[in-house]
């Protein structure tokens, strides 16, 4: 069953990353950090994101990191998916999410977003002693059980 992603899972998948630091911003905001490093990001309402409609600032955007520019564009401009981006963050790594259309994507789909913007994060030690953990977890998974 797929279940749809919630912003409890967000939190609950960040702090599980290894090695991860919770910083809060002045309004109390999370910020999600490996190696001092932002890999999600509870925003404060901003003059970039607003509703075209009213004019009124999101309250609940989150930012996630992301490999690559290459990345970025293939998720902001598919239009099945609720990420978007602002002009403020031409050229950085990222993508922007409302919190009230999380629901629009699957526990899995939250949880790769979230271990590809820790990975973007973090260092190379860290990267592949996580990858390596990954594999042999992955391993021992398939051996209990196997694909029909």
């Amino acid at each position: 069953m797929r279940r749809q992603a919630r912003v409890e899972d967000v939190h609950e998948l960040a702090l599980g990353m290894p090695h991860v630091t919770v910083e809060h911003g002045v309004y109390g905001n999370p910020v999600y950090q490996v190696g001092r490093k932002s890999f999600v990001f509870f925003r404060t309402p901003r003059p970039d994101a607003v509703d075209p409609a009213t004019g009124e600032r999101y309250q609940d955007v989150i930012m996630f990191w992301v490999p690559s520019e290459a990345d970025k564009q293939a998720l902001v401009q598919d239009p099945s998916t609720p990420f978007f981006t602002t002009p403020r963050f031409d050229g950085h790594p990222s993508v922007l999410l409302r919190a009230s259309r999380i629901g629009e994507l699957t526990y899995q789909e939250i949880r790769e977003l979230i271990e590809d913007a820790w990975l973007s994060q973090a260092s190379a030690r860290r990267r592949a002693a996580w990858l390596e953990a990954s594999s042999r977890r992955a391993r021992t998974a398939s051996d209990h059980f196997p694909r029909l």
